[in-house]
Order: structure tokens, then C-alpha cells, then sequence
């Protein structure tokens, strides 16, 4: 498993993020603590989740990050895990009234803390943007969390690129830390947005591939593996296929990606799972690909991964 360093954090990440949107709820907590284990077994270091996962299912809230910080706590590990969660995610019911407030912040933050059972997170995410606050206002609220202690750096996650890059002159205008990573929608395919229908999610493109390449900042994407769809259609394991997912990616440019990852297999030797990881991990900027499990097996598949990295020619035969 190959470390790259992300601003501000101290500790280097490994290149794979392990995300646990579905532990204690989808995957049982025996299960859960057991591919953690796993994950740090083979190097990996860096774990994402977020105090809205997964709350929209019967049960408890926060559970994610509830049961990732008892495994944190039954396990001693805190001081060697990168640890990134996210906060002032809208409430469900109502998606369209912005929670960016200070006090949301605030009150997100210190009960994630609580459910963690830490005293500090590595990287805190705002989950979605608030056009109606001024990104002034925003840094500077979590330039408050950093001195006091809470927080060591912060991202954004669903921000478009022009937001971005206004946060970041006001951070620079000012003296001020701004954001070390931001979080997009992102994989080797191309998913139809109108399809998946949530307006406030933000998905990387070429505006925002030119930003990350001229600033560095890290890309830490999220849906990395798109379900695992691509490399299910690679490998020809169809029956596997989530309906949902593939009407995500219906686009016929994303058939023609399926035959370049084929083509690449033939050519390289690396597996499907390889190649759709390895394709992000081949970016001239940092990225760190959060991956997604149910099984040991699937955990087990993604980590080969951990050191691979396609080359530009390789990027570019899956473009097309």
C-alpha cells in the first residue's frame, strides 16, 4: 500500500480510503470490526465516514460513526488512523434548506466527536455547499475549529469548482487555512446525473481535473469502483449488477469504456478492480480512491490496488 500526504493533516494517508457509509447498519458491527481489521492489516490507514450515514434507514443515527469509533476505541489505533468524517449535511426530509450556520457546524462537529470517541478529527468534510453563505464565512468557521483543537484540516464535498477556488483565495487573502481536499462524485465512467437525480451532488470534470492538477489539492472521490459495475462488466459477472447502478451509467460511453478496460486486462495483466482504481491512482494530483465493501472478498479484491497506478498512455486508451 503506497502513502501520499495530504496538507495540513500530519499524518500520510494511505493511497486507498476505506469508506463506511453501510457499518453498523447494512454490515453487522462482528463484520464491520472484522474488515477494518483487514483494511489496517494491509497498510491502510485512512477511513471516511459521516455523521448522516446511514440515517436514512430504521434504527440509530450515526451508526457509521458510532460503530467506527468503538472499533477505534476497543482497538487503541486512534493515533495511527487518518480519520475524515463529514458534517453539515441538510436534513433529509427537507434537502433544500442549508444547515451552514455556525452553530450547525458546530453542533455537527462536536457530536461526531462524541460518537468517534476522539477528541480530534484529521479531515472534516462540509458534506454539501450553502450558495447563500459567503465562503468567508465558511473558512472562517472552520479556521475556529482548527485552532480549537477539533479539527487538524478540512475538505468540501459536492462544492462546485468555482466555489472552490473562492474559498481558497479567501483563505490565502487572509492568512487563513483553506481546504486541503475536496470530495466528488468520481470513477472511470461517466454517470448521467439526471439520472441519479440528487441536485446537490457535484461530479469531477475537466474545470475540476485542471483545478486539482494546478493546485494539488487532494481528491479523495467518492462511488471510486461505481458499484463495482465496471469491473463486473469487465469480468462478464452481469448477474452481480445492481439495476440501479446501471441505469446510472447507461451512456454508451461507458460501453466503450467497458471494452477499453478488456483491452487493458489483455495488454497489462491487471485485474478489471485494478484498472478501475489504477486509473484514478494515475492522475498527476494526489487522489485517494474511497472504496466500498460488503464482503472480505470484495475488501480483499480492491486492496491488490493499494499499488498500482496506470500510466498516461494507459488513461488515455480508457478515455478513448
Amino acid at each position: 500500500m503506497r502513502y501520499q500526504p495530504i496538507p495540513q493533516i500530519g499524518l500520510r494517508p494511505s493511497v486507498l480510503c476505506l469508506g463506511t457509509a453501510d457499518m453498523g447498519s447494512k454490515i453487522d458491527r462482528a463484520t464491520s470490526f472484522r474488515l477494518l481489521d483487514i483494511f489496517v492489516s494491509h497498510g491502510g490507514n485512512f477511513l471516511d465516514t459521516a455523521q448522516v450515514y446511514a440515517d436514512w434507514l430504521p434504527g440509530e443515527r450515526s451508526i457509521s460513526e458510532k460503530t467506527l469509533g468503538e472499533w477505534l476505541s476497543t482497538r487503541g489505533n486512534r493515533r495511527e488512523i487518518v480519520l475524515a468524517t463529514k458534517g453539515a449535511h441538510p436534513q433529509l426530509e427537507t434537502m433544500h434548506r442549508h444547515r451552514m450556520t455556525r452553530a450547525d457546524i458546530v453542533h455537527d462537529l462536536d457530536a461526531s466527536l462524541r460518537n468517534l470517541r476522539t477528541d480530534v478529527v484529521d479531515l472534516y468534510w462540509l458534506h454539501r455547499d450553502a450558495l447563500a453563505v459567503p465562503v468567508g464565512e465558511i473558512i472562517a468557521i472552520l479556521n475556529d475549529q482548527v485552532r480549537a483543537g477539533k479539527i487538524r484540516a478540512f475538505g468540501c464535498s459536492n462544492w462546485a469548482t468555482a466555489r472552490i477556488e473562492a474559498a481558497q483565495a479567501y483563505a490565502t487573502a487572509h492568512g487563513l487555512q483553506g481546504f486541503s481536499a475536496n470530495q466528488p462524485l468520481w470513477n472511470i465512467g461517466v454517470p448521467d446525473l439526471a439520472v441519479i437525480g440528487d441536485p446537490t451532488l457535484t461530479m469531477m470534470d475537466e474545470t475540476m481535473r485542471h483545478f486539482h492538477q494546478q493546485t494539488g489539492v487532494a481528491a479523495v472521490p467518492y462511488s471510486s469502483q461505481a458499484n463495482g459495475l465496471f469491473s463486473r462488466l469487465a469480468s462478464g459477472k452481469t448477474a452481480q449488477i445492481k439495476p440501479a447502478t446501471e441505469r446510472v451509467y447507461h451512456l454508451p460511453e461507458n460501453q466503450r469504456r467497458v471494452e477499453r478496460i478488456r483491452q487493458l486486462v489483455q495488454q497489462s495483466g491487471l485485474t478489471p478492480t485494478q484498472i478501475v482504481l489504477g486509473y484514478l491512482l494515475g492522475q498527476p494530483f494526489p487522489v485517494f480512491p474511497i472504496i466500498g465493501c460488503q464482503t472480505v472478498a470484495q475488501l480483499e479484491e480492491s486492496l491488490t490496488a493499494g499499488d498500482v497506478q496506470l500510466t498516461r498512455e494507459q488513461i488515455g486508451v480508457v478515455e478513448g
